[in-house]
Parts: structure tokens; C-alpha cells; sequence
């Protein structure tokens, strides 16, 4: 499993990545000093959890996160305790106080493999032919997923867009593009995933970035980072 340290001291990494080489299963495979080497070292190397400290100098912890199209799992690491509830808003697995203890990091580390293990014997990537159950409130639906034409980002939540219906469930986007088939289901920005067979126009947007219309008329951005992917994916 593929780590990443963000911490602005130099010493707080090291103590860190000091401890965290008692754990075999784990290879840190960049420690990073701000944000923008988080991004660049996330980017490059597709961790599967970050270790991520708070307040940094220019941008912080949460900055990062609301950058990043596809979050990686996260363990906060922080001096301050009075963060710990948005931390959890936003999916951290875990928010541990420095000085770390190795007793807590343990404990961190638990959760950290039960949450990987439960994924690998539970989530079995979905196809296009998939039906799936969803509930929102009273009503519920046995949809298949290649019906379905978005997946809108709300909080905690996600909508499902799927012909005149817009159910909201309790899941993340994330968790759910882990799920999908990557050939048809694309994660266009932070906020949407989008159904590839359902787009029937592609436009230049701003900042390198592009724009997609979908059979129903909607219009979806695709972040500029995304869009890379998009081309290399949709070329021959």
C-alpha cells in the first residue's frame, strides 16, 4: 500500500515516516512540505492514503482536499484538536494528535487495513449491465447502471441521475468510483461522474479544460487535469 507524508516541518515527517516503517504493508513513497508537492506527488503516484497535517503555510489540509478530482483515504495528523469534526465531514478514516503515539497510530493503522480489506471482499467493480438498488426516503428503484447518466456530488451525499428520476444515497463519490467501470463511467471533476455512452458532444473549455453534452442536454466540465485522461482514454 502506497503512502504519502504532507507535513510543513521537516521533523514532524520524519518522526512520522520513522514510525510508520514498522509497518511492512505500508511503503511511504514521498513525504511532501506544502500543497502544491501534495498535488504533484498524488498525481504521480496515486497513493491509496495520505498522511495529512493541517495548517500549513499558504494553503491547508482541507484546501488539498477540495483540489483533488479523486481523494485518496486520509489520516489527519495535527497539533490542534478543534478540527476533528470537519475532518470527519470530509471521509477521514482517522485524526491523530502530535505528538503521535506509537499506541495511536496503531490504532489508526487498524482502521486504515479493515477499511482496504472490507473494500477487496465486499466491493466488486460494477458493469454497465449491473442493476443496482437504491432507496431515497419511501421510494426505491432496481436501475441498471447503464441507464444512468450522472452521479452528482452533494456533501456526504450522491444524486443519481437516471431518467426522470434523481435519487440522493448515503455514499461518497469516491467509494463509488471505485465501483464502476472505468471505461464507462469518467470522474469529470470533484463534483460529477458522468456515463461516456451518454455524451454526444464534446467542446474546448476554459483553462485547458473541456465540456461534455449529454443525451438529456445536460452540460458537465471536465476538469483540465481530467481532461488529459479523458483524451488518452477516448483516443485510438
Amino acid at each position: 500500500m502506497k503512502a504519502i507524508v504532507v507535513d510543513d516541518e521537516r521533523l514532524a515527517r520524519k518522526e512520522l515516516m520513522s514510525l510508520l516503517d514498522n509497518y511492512k504493508q505500508l511503503e511511504v513513497v514521498e513525504e511532501c512540505a506544502n500543497v502544491d508537492e501534495a498535488k504533484t506527488a498524488i498525481e504521480k503516484h496515486g497513493p491509496d492514503l495520505i498522511f495529512l497535517d493541517i495548517q500549513m503555510p499558504g494553503k491547508n489540509g482541507f484546501d488539498l482536499i477540495s483540489e483533488l478530482d479523486s481523494v485518496p483515504r486520509v489520516v489527519f495528523v495535527t497539533a490542534y484538536d478543534e478540527f476533528a469534526i470537519r475532518a470527519f465531514e470530509v471521509n477521514a478514516l482517522d485524526y491523530l494528535l502530535k505528538p503521535v503515539h506509537p499506541e495511536r497510530l496503531d490504532e489508526a493503522m487498524k482502521k486504515v487495513f479493515d477499511n482496504i480489506i472490507d473494500y477487496k471482499e465486499s466491493e466488486q467493480r460494477l458493469t454497465e449491465d449491473d442493476q443496482i438498488f437504491l432507496k431515497d426516503g419511501e421510494k426505491c428503484w432496481f436501475v441498471a447502471l447503464k441507464d444512468i447518466r450522472l452521479f452528482e456530488s452533494e456533501g456526504n451525499y450522491v444524486r443519481v441521475l437516471f431518467h426522470n428520476h434523481k435519487p440522493l444515497i448515503l455514499r461518497s463519490l469516491n467509494n463509488l468510483e471505485k465501483r464502476l467501470d472505468s471505461k464507462v463511467f469518467f470522474r469529470a471533476n470533484r463534483k460529477f461522474i458522468i456515463n461516456l455512452k451518454w455524451v454526444t458532444g464534446i467542446e474546448p473549455w476554459f483553462n485547458g479544460g473541456l465540456q461534455v453534452e449529454l443525451r438529456d442536454g445536460e452540460k458537465v466540465e471536465i476538469s483540465r487535469r481530467q481532461a488529459a485522461k479523458f483524451k488518452d482514454l477516448m483516443s485510438l
